[in-house]
């Protein structure tokens, strides 16, 4: 082979395991394309009393594992934090604000009007995190509210999903 022959072939390795490796994140399990279809989804699920259906649209360890954890500072060595520690932690959160929600909004059915993000939003390399998410909705009297059912959203190129249900 000559070095030209030998040169094509190392780029072409190099740029075929570097595209591999952007594409080695799995999509995000039960994500949606914008936050107002993810509002929606939580309003149906709250609206149902289905925690199960909640729980499926928020983080789950294993995409909070790959996805999330490594860009975010705690899991830096230096910090000293372990992973099942940060996880436990945030999930314990997480379903006590949902339990909380559906005690005070389960069986509440509610038309969104919009959502907005009252808080930071922060970017990270592979995704963003948006705080403070509040809910413009009418409850069944045709009043106008705003509520808030869950703290913030993770966007991952056109995928949305719950961050957590700690409303802070």
């Amino acid at each position: 082979m000559t070095r030209l022959g030998l040169f094509g072939v190392i780029v072409a390795a190099s740029l075929l395991s570097s595209a591999c490796g952007r594409a080695t994140a799995a999509p995000l399990q039960h994500s949606f394309s914008s936050p107002a279809d993810l509002a929606q989804a939580v309003l149906a699920g709250v609206a149902m009393g289905d925690r199960t259906a909640l729980e499926a649209i928020a983080l789950s360890e294993r995409e909070f594992r790959e996805r999330v954890w490594p860009e975010l500072p705690a899991s830096r060595p230096a910090r000293n934090l372990p992973f099942d520690y940060v996880w436990e932690d945030l999930s314990q959160k997480s379903q006590a604000h949902l339990r909380q929600t559906l005690g005070q909004h389960g069986g509440r059915r509610y038309a969104l009007i919009g959502v907005e993000f009252l808080g930071e939003t922060t970017p990270y390399t592979t995704f963003d995190v948006s705080r403070k998410t509040q809910l413009r909705v009418r409850n069944e009297r045709g009043e106008e509210l705003v509520i808030r059912l869950f703290g913030s959203v993770l966007r991952s190129g056109a995928e949305y999903k719950i961050f957590s249900y700690v409303v802070d």
